[in-house]
């Protein structure tokens, strides 16, 4: 049996990677249509490091990382088994509900339970995404 940490080891969660053919098409879709915003844009030696994020915690956000063996391109949109990739909050689910169907954004079991009102979305690879708007 693995002894219990009584206090955490960690100050905070940093990035969530997230494996894309074209980080260009990644960041227009976190960015233009979920209102994402860059955090750290650089591309030092040929590697392009993108980190995006919501407001928030201030540094937690994804890192949109470019699928670079065939490993990795082939777990784009699948890095999870279809199983969802974040959850997202938000204090009002009816605008954002709305606004994903404008932009042709595939949603889906949207639903009130006790505790929340949430809904399925997928980004531009099929990730799945999950919005709360917890009570």
């Amino acid at each position: 049996m693995t002894p219990r940490v009584d206090k955490s080891l960690f100050s905070a969660l940093g990035r969530v990677v997230v494996l894309v053919h074209d980080p260009d098409a990644a960041l227009a879709f976190y960015r233009d249509i979920l209102g994402f915003s860059v955090l750290h844009d650089q591309t030092p030696d040929g590697y392009r490091y993108l980190h995006i994020g919501v407001s928030g915690p201030e540094g937690v956000g994804l890192w949109l990382m470019t699928a670079t063996t065939d490993r990795e391109r082939e777990l784009v949109g699948q890095q999870c088994g279809g199983q969802p990739l974040l959850v997202l909050y938000t204090n009002d689910l009816e605008p954002v509900s709305k606004h994903l169907r404008e932009h042709g954004v595939r949603v889906w079991n949207e639903r009130k339970d006790t505790g929340s009102w949430s809904l399925h979305f997928a980004d531009l690879y099929g990730n799945v995404i999950v919005v709360a708007q917890l009570h």
